[in-house]
């Protein structure tokens, strides 16, 4: 029976097709035509595929902006999500997403983690990865036996604003952002009212944990996260970016290096912003 709880190499999952109990979950997204990455997977998906979309399945935006751009789901919703999928509690479940940073599948990997379901993983490349071993894609609607799922978010997990703002005054370290460095200094602010960061926050783009496309070594990753945190227990670090997406890719690098217990603030650069006097930093 597999067990992969943070990444599967695209030759291991492979081997496992066809095993029960294991769920595929194409989470392509661009943020540019949310609609996408539904088209590319209805035209081409891996095997049994079901996709699970970024904006409708994995955020809820009936919330405030003061939640962020991509609103965490209501878990009542999520579970509907995931027993479309075909997921139970004992499934073992690989997202994927297209394997050119749309970080999607990571954040279908985070809200599972919220429930307590630990079997779940990110497919390592994405169909990029997938496609240059010359491995099965199908085009044919799937046949996706509904699932049963009765989970519950784990609040504590989750860091809010009032978190946040309660740590402005800790030496940087404790809070890690994961776009780019263009938007983190403030030079350009293509998405979100307001350019900038959080004051303490260290930047760490989620590409940085990247090689070709492939998640870098534990080793790498667990040397760069902890020249960053410092001495600092993972529960004692906090993960944000735009909106509580990218975020997640930081999340599963630092539990693949074996620095697991991180918390991402779900609202994040756009949620911060909503409220216009909380303090914005500039520059480096």
């Amino acid at each position: 029976m597999t067990n992969w709880t943070t990444i599967v190499a695209p030759s291991d999952l492979a081997a496992a097709l066809g095993q029960p109990g294991l769920v595929l979950v194409d989470c392509r997204h661009a943020l540019a035509d949310a609609d996408a990455g539904e088209r590319d997977w209805r035209a081409s998906h891996l095997p049994g595929a079901g996709h699970a979309h970024l904006d409708r399945d994995l955020s809820d935006h009936r919330k405030p902006p003061s939640h962020g751009r991509h609103p965490l789901p209501e878990a009542e919703d999520f579970n509907r999500t995931l027993a479309r999928l075909g997921v139970n509690a004992d499934s073992q479940v690989v997202a994927y997403d297209a394997g050119d940073g749309s970080m999607a599948a990571a954040r279908l990997w985070w809200l599972l983690r919220l429930m307590g379901h630990s079997r779940v993983a990110v497919l390592d490349g994405g169909v990029a990865a997938w496609r240059s071993l010359g491995l099965a894609m199908e085009s044919a609607a799937p046949r996706i036996a509904p699932g049963h799922y009765a989970g519950h978010f784990n609040a504590a997990a989750i860091a809010t604003a009032d978190d946040v703002a309660a740590r402005l005054g800790e030496a940087p370290g404790w809070l890690v952002d994961a776009r780019a460095p263009e938007r983190f200094r403030g030079d350009v602010e293509p998405l979100d009212p307001v350019a900038g960061h959080i004051p303490g926050a260290v930047n760490r783009p989620f590409a940085a944990n990247l090689d070709s496309g492939r998640l870098r070594s534990p080793s790498e990753l667990r040397a760069d996260f902890q020249a960053l945190i410092g001495e600092r227990a993972p529960a004692d670090v906090v993960l944000s970016c735009g909106s509580g997406v990218t975020a997640c890719h930081n999340l599963l690098a630092m539990a693949h290096a074996g620095l697991d217990g991180a918390r991402v603030y779900a609202g994040s650069w756009s949620g911060w912003v909503s409220d216009r006097s909380r303090p914005v930093a500039r520059d480096d």
